[in-house]
């Protein structure tokens, strides 16, 4: 439910998009220096009309998604409100059109920032950064109907999100190419950046969610251990995103001018500068789409959670399979991708959905929480609360700490994946999910 646009996004650059310049011993190196581990050098897309953050093309694929979004959300509408056909088919209604809207307009926002890279002269790999970070607008926008329905589901599916894209990482982490030793090669920009975020957003998540233990044992704090108020989640909310900014502004002062093209790839050719009305005319549409079909997704979510909760599965199911659905469009585009041999493209999905949670989504759900509870949306808690402290808001997040303990090792100890790592990820977040689904 959380994840839904930052999953069907057909770009998640926050880590992705850099290649690994790498020296005989296979390991990652800043400098230039020779592929010759018999790995394909991972050079930009030099497809024409693409940026190696879009993935999207020239496709009209996307055009028949918000329009076909648009009727089936409105179909789906129009049954609600008449009360017309099975009590489940509305809700279903909304949710497929909903997930194909919001896929279209994340589309259309990629190419609104893919041609605004062409117009500032942005390199390939800033310029699907900023298609990545772009692409959580329309999910920002749609997680605040999900936040103003059902603000702790929402937490707890986005933080749940984070166990599953983790997941996913793991085990696409053993189809990535793989060089004479049998190790996986990693772009410089996750070893480094990446790591850099892991590690942050271990530390906040083990010492929140001890916090938050700490309050509903010995029944402390302004709201005695009841949950966290609206002014600690401002205080979260703004620390992960001031983390996010310095990211960006790290990433500018030391990828935008270097000249990241692996030896021997092809350079892409210049085109004439994008005009400005294209560029609004994309955003536009993309925020339109995210608000419709924001709202639909949410209104499915809703129905599926109150579905599963009446047949007696526990909320964390419900958020499990909300997590899975949300992702099939992503996951479908990863396989595209790595099926087309644009390992690049489908390894930024992949990281990207894992380090863009913490400081871009989860901030953004936690400062919406905040201001929709002073704003009268959203009711407080018996002692003024907004966010409970309970068994699932508290163990999602102290079992992110291993998650994301294990994903800073795998990527930041050589540069590379081994086999062994690729097992240990998949293991280790498998067993965590079970947990939380199980015990959570």
């Amino acid at each position: 439910m959380i994840s839904w646009m930052g999953s069907v996004c057909s770009s998640r650059y926050c880590m992705g998009s850099a290649r690994s310049l790498i020296d005989p011993s296979g390991r990652a190196q800043g400098g230039v220096a020779p592929l010759c581990t018999g790995v394909p050098p991972r050079g930009r897309d030099t497809h024409p009309g693409t940026m190696s953050g879009g993935g999207g093309g020239d496709s009209p694929l996307w055009k028949y998604m918000f329009a076909g979004g648009t009727a089936v959300c409105g179909l789906g509408t129009w049954m609600h409100h008449g009360h017309v056909g099975p009590g489940f088919l509305a809700p279903v209604l909304l949710g497929l059109g909903g997930l194909a809207l919001v896929f279209g307009s994340c589309e259309a926002m990629i190419k609104c920032v893919e041609a605004l890279g062409e117009r500032q002269k942005w390199n390939d790999f800033v310029a699907g950064t900023m298609a990545g970070l772009a692409s959580n607008v329309p999910e920002i926008i749609m997680l605040g109907f999900v936040v103003a329905a059902a603000p702790r589901v929402a937490f707890v599916v986005t933080c749940l999100t984070l166990h599953v894209n983790a997941l996913i990482f793991g085990v696409y982490s053993a189809l990535l190419p793989k060089n004479e030793t049998g190790h996986a090669l990693l772009p410089s920009a996750i070893t480094k950046l990446g790591a850099d975020l892991l590690a942050c957003a271990a530390g906040v998540f083990l010492a929140l969610g001890t916090m938050m233990l700490t309050l509903k044992v010995f029944d402390a704090g302004d709201h005695r251990g009841e949950g966290l108020g609206a002014g600690d989640l401002y205080a979260i909310g703004i620390a992960l995103l001031a983390v996010q900014v310095v990211s960006v502004r790290e990433l500018l002062s030391r990828f935008s001018s270097a000249d990241t093209t692996a030896p021997g790839a092809a350079k892409a050719t210049e085109g004439p500068r994008p005009p400005l009305g294209p560029i609004v005319m994309y955003g536009a549409i993309g925020m339109a789409g995210s608000f419709l079909g924001g709202h639909a997704v949410g209104d499915f979510a809703d129905a599926l959670v109150d579905a599963l909760s009446h047949r007696g599965y526990s909320e964390m199911v419900g958020a499990i399979i909300v997590s899975l659905f949300s992702g099939i469009a992503s996951y479908l585009m990863i396989a595209s991708a790595h099926f087309k041999k644009k390992t690049d493209l489908a390894l930024s999905n992949v990281s990207g959905a894992v380090t863009q949670m913490p400081f871009v989504v989860l901030p953004c759900t936690l400062i919406m929480m905040a201001t929709f509870a002073k704003l009268g949306v959203i009711p407080h808690l018996p002692h003024g609360a907004v966010l409970a402290i309970d068994l699932e808001t508290t163990s999602v997040l102290l079992l992110s700490f291993p998650t994301l303990l294990v994903l800073w090792k795998s990527i930041s100890d050589d540069g590379m994946v081994s086999k062994l790592e690729t097992a240990v990820m998949v293991s280790v977040f498998g067993l965590i999910i079970y947990f939380l689904v199980q015990h959570g």
